[in-house]
């Protein structure tokens, strides 16, 4: 099986998949339908936590719910958990699950792909997360935030979501694409900024003036800006991760087509840039209400730039233990990956619920993260919790921000790497301080970011 070949729909997707109405879920508890749901996606995206725990209150850990998408079961709790993400029996489909929020806008990502398909290209996008060219990226990391924190305020407060967005941006352009953006930088986030707001869009046509419609535009620029760039990377040596896939093979030793290189670019720079500026601003709205978990940190840097000459190495990353555990409970809190939608491809039964085939399935991450079975005192900020004798027993499918099984994010080491990176060098000489009048509220979905865009001061020591 070739990648240039076009994929026949896996043998364990039914052609006939039943769109589940109202009564097909009516055994289940959960909603009843509203005249109109759109006003109900609208009502639930106002506070998605607050809306979720409602739900799980009066309903319980398995629910019919109704949104803009029609019908749908939530499975909240490490064990509904296990069962769709692990998937080990092959009941749960990715792309179909995902397709209706991302199908206009990141067509044939990783993400959007099932069982050997998913396989064959998540096997050949691995070459650019191996060792070695993860140490090239580490480097690239280490000189990039270096010279981003550089050009920050040195006094009085500044909006850090917008400033760290933008650095993760140049960040990407270095490992990804191994040259600088050049002027096309505004462009480009501006382009995934509307691909991702359109994923959650009430209108699901691209209209004009609507979301989807710039979503859609976006998604076009960023088309044709890597469609010009592969010829340039096919054949060539390269340490960045755009040209290793334009050269990376399946089994057969058949590469890529540009389309696919294309959806794979797409989707992963959308994954890297817009999950790890959440993560990492989640991350400051933590340490900032919580400093004493910067001295520690702290501590912990200046014992490796110790060790080192000053730099943070490739073997030193699991030094990094203290960051480790607030970067755990910090993503505990507020997941970069809120919901993670299936789509059952046959009846199975859960927790004494029979649920039909072709009903739409959502785990959510943000509540259960949340159980108090789980997660003594939930809303309590607390990386003891991460601890080796503190985790002890705990499901292992408790905590899932990078997503589980098979489709566990594929850049998870990336993504530790670059925030260790980040903080070694932002809090070795330096101290985070809330802003004036900072109220620590989040959006949380699609990406959750700060309401306010997270005001504070960097104060040097």
């Amino acid at each position: 099986m070739t990648m240039n070949a076009p994929h026949p729909a896996s043998a364990f997707i039914p052609a006939d998949l039943p769109e589940p109405s109202f009564a097909d879920l009516a055994h289940l508890p959960g909603m009843t339908p509203a005249r109109m749901p759109v006003l109900r996606t609208i009502d639930f995206l106002k506070d998605p936590l607050g809306r979720s725990q409602k739900m799980v209150e009066t309903y319980g850990r398995v629910f019919r719910r109704q949104d803009f998408g029609g019908w749908g079961v939530s499975m909240i709790g490490p064990e509904a958990n296990e069962l769709v993400l692990f998937n080990k029996d092959k009941i749960f489909s990715s792309s179909l699950g995902w397709n209706p929020v991302l199908e206009n806008l990141f067509p044939h990502g990783l993400m959007l792909m099932d069982f050997d398909e998913h396989r064959i290209h998540r096997k050949a996008l691995s070459v650019a997360f191996k060792t070695e060219p993860m140490k090239h990226y580490l480097g690239e990391l280490n000189s990039g935030i270096t010279r981003g924190i550089a050009g920050w305020p040195g006094q009085g407060d500044f909006k850090f979501y917008p400033a760290i967005k933008a650095l993760t941006l140049d960040l990407a352009a270095a490992s990804f694409l191994g040259v600088p953006w050049g002027p096309d930088a505004a462009k480009i986030n501006k382009a995934f900024v509307d691909m991702v707001l359109a994923s959650v869009a009430v209108i699901r046509k691209p209209l004009p003036l609507t979301a989807m419609r710039r979503g859609v535009k976006g998604r076009e620029y960023m088309s044709e800006f890597f469609g010009r760039e592969i010829p340039k990377r096919r054949g060539r040596q390269g340490d960045d991760i755009f040209t290793q896939i334009c050269n990376t093979t399946d089994d057969d030793g058949v590469q890529l087509t540009d389309q696919a290189i294309i959806d794979h670019m797409n989707f992963l720079m959308m994954a890297a840039h817009d999950t790890t500026t959440s993560s990492i601003t989640s991350t400051v709205h933590f340490l900032g209400q919580y400093p004493e978990w910067q001295d520690r940190i702290r501590a912990e840097i200046l014992g490796i730039k110790a060790k080192t000459a000053g730099e943070l190495t490739y073997e030193t990353l699991a030094d990094m233990e203290t960051m480790e555990l607030v970067f755990k409970e910090s993503l505990r809190l507020i997941p970069p990956v809120p919901s993670m939608p299936r789509r059952a491809l046959k009846d199975f039964v859960f927790m004494n619920h029979r649920i039909p085939a072709g009903s739409h399935v959502g785990v959510n991450p943000m509540m259960t993260h949340r159980l108090p079975d789980v997660w003594p005192e939930p809303a309590r900020f607390d990386p003891l919790r991460f601890t080796p004798e503190n985790s002890r027993g705990r499901h292992k499918y408790a905590w899932v921000p990078f997503g589980g099984g098979g489709h566990m994010c594929l850049g998870l080491h990336f993504a530790y790497m670059q925030v260790k990176s980040f903080f070694f060098h932002l809090l070795a000489e330096h101290r985070i301080v809330p802003g004036d009048g900072y109220k620590g509220e989040f959006i949380m979905f699609p990406i959750p970011k700060p309401r306010d865009g997270l005001p504070i001061r960097i104060e040097r020591l």
